[in-house]
């Protein structure tokens, strides 16, 4: 089955809105997202109520690791996915003369990793770092958490948010400079608007279900539903996967994926944060350009689409944060948020120094 978008702009409100609505319902389609948005199509196979519960744990397990390895893998690991600051020299050589744009992920990339998700703040020294970043490079947010939550958390009206693994997207409200033809347009996309609806009643039935399992934490995420037990015993992960198992047997149209301590269930259009990088690109209209060199960072499972993306496209890179090896996509790591900070504080002084070069020129 295929879902057809259009986009539409609205002349009195001077906003860019994409949402699901009929076709041949007047609205005005905008070529530069066409491509992306023409042939949305649901997932075969939704209802995460399909599978067995004891894949579920092993693969909660195999997105959660809570051991370190110190063993020769590591170093092996650190050799194909070298520190993006040891490296950074050699990474702005290869950006030379193109138009970098920046894709971070929130939790454990700009913020440390909480018990409570509620309380995932930012350090007011990231924030100014991403406010800079921000003047030197188009800079986008891409989470898995509600667009409006992490904007209260980040509170920097300059940047794009993609919330909900890039099921809910708003740009800056100013003019952009990097795209001449937004004339002070906001962007807004919301290819999953029908789903509101149920994701709302699912996130009732989780909240009700999970009481029986200590320290499991439903959040509403807008356009998914996220299952926290990073603080649930791991003897219970077993009866926490059955309880969300329950609930989305009677949910077909919607999907499971499974994060860094978290179950999260999502409509099962195929849409993911690599599909949102591709979006913003075309919304900047940097997407068919042979000289941007996009730059995704990220520290969960979710991410690796974007990193997939990137590979693919064969330009930028990822970067995945992490302390110890896993299998990814991205071409560099970093160990934590203050790496990542130290990577996009030496981002803003290689900027500065090459404008403050070329103004002498």
């Amino acid at each position: 089955m295929t879902q057809k978008q259009n986009v539409i702009v609205s002349e009195t409100k001077s906003e860019v809105v994409a949402q699901n609505k009929p076709l041949g319902g007047g609205y005005i389609s905008i070529s530069r997202s066409s491509i992306i948005l023409k042939n949305l199509e649901i997932i075969n196979g939704g209802g995460g109520g399909g599978g067995r519960v004891n894949g579920w744990i092993e693969s909660m397990k195999a997105s959660s690791p809570t051991h370190p390895s110190l063993s020769q893998d590591q170093t092996s690991w650190i050799v194909q996915h070298p520190s993006a600051l040891d490296m950074f020299d050699q990474i702005m050589e290869s950006s030379k003369g193109k138009q970098i744009v920046m894709f971070l992920d929130y939790d454990g990339t700009l913020s440390p990793i909480v018990e409570d998700p509620d309380r995932a703040f930012m350090s007011n020294s990231m924030r100014k770092t991403v406010r800079k970043l921000a003047r030197c490079f188009p800079t986008a947010i891409v989470t898995g958490r509600c667009k409006d939550k992490v904007y209260n958390f980040v509170r920097l009206g300059e940047l794009y948010y993609a919330g909900s693994h890039g099921l809910d997207i708003k740009g800056p409200t100013r003019t952009s400079k990097y795209n001449k033809d937004r004339k002070g347009e906001t962007l807004h996309f919301q290819p999953a608007s029908q789903f509101l609806p149920m994701i709302d009643e699912v996130y009732q039935r989780l909240v009700d279900k999970t009481k029986s399992v200590p320290g499991a934490m439903v959040e509403n995420n807008k356009f998914c539903v996220s299952v926290h037990f990073r603080c649930v015993d791991e003897k219970k992960w077993s009866e926490l996967a059955h309880q969300v198992k329950l609930v989305l047997k009677d949910y077909p149209k919607l999907r499971l994926t499974e994060g860094r301590k978290v179950l999260e269930i999502r409509p099962t259009i195929k849409w993911d944060k690599g599909k949102a990088l591709e979006f913003l690109l075309e919304s900047l209209g940097l997407a068919h350009c042979s000289d941007v060199f996009p730059v995704y960072i990220g520290d969960d499972r979710s991410d690796e689409d974007a990193f997939k993306k990137l590979r693919d496209r064969g330009q930028g890179f990822g970067i995945l944060v992490s302390k110890f090896p896993k299998e990814t996509n991205a071409y560099y790591s970093l160990q934590e948020p203050k790496e990542v900070m130290d990577f996009l504080q030496r981002l803003v002084e290689w900027k500065e120094v090459s404008l403050n070069t070329h103004s002498r020129v």
